[in-house]
């Protein structure tokens, strides 16, 4: 078999519904969208959740509560495999990152370390937060992972 002979199994394809094209397609005229009113319009409808003028589900139920975002966490998260291009027995910060462009910036609560990932560079990684498996991957290539 050639590369231009490939075709798709009998049966999986469809073609394409073209609507208004005239009565002898089956789909002229109102081209399916029925006679009169409001979805028979171009560019008619009603918004997502609109119920006809009934008070909608989502304003009927109660709201609860408030999310305060200045106390949420903000880390700048990196994988392990992203510290591969340093060199052997480099000491790592989120300094460092941001200064070779691995990462654009550095987020108020610092850095976490992801361990997705293989490396096999004996590093001394210093950032804010590690996962296990990361700090699992930095001893076990022997270099050291440090919470700051």
């Amino acid at each position: 078999m050639q590369l231009h002979e490939l075709r798709p199994a009998e049966g999986s394809t469809h073609k394409k519904k073209r609507v208004g094209r005239g009565t002898g397609s089956g789909w002229g005229k109102t081209a399916g969208r029925g006679q009169d009113g409001q979805k028979s319009r171009s560019g008619g409808g009603v918004r997502i959740g609109f119920e006809g003028g009934q008070m909608p589900l989502y304003r009927r139920l109660p709201k609860r509560g408030f999310s305060n975002f200045d106390f949420e966490k903000r880390y700048t998260c990196i994988n392990l495999d992203r510290l591969q291009d340093f060199e052997d027995g480099a000491e790592i910060t989120a300094e460092i990152l941001k200064d070779a462009r691995i990462i654009s910036k550095i987020e108020k609560d610092g850095l976490k370390i992801l361990g997705n990932g293989e490396i096999n560079k004996k590093l001394t990684v210093k950032a804010s937060k590690f996962t296990k498996t990361a700090i699992e991957k930095i001893e076990s290539a022997g270099g050291k992972a440090e919470v700051i």
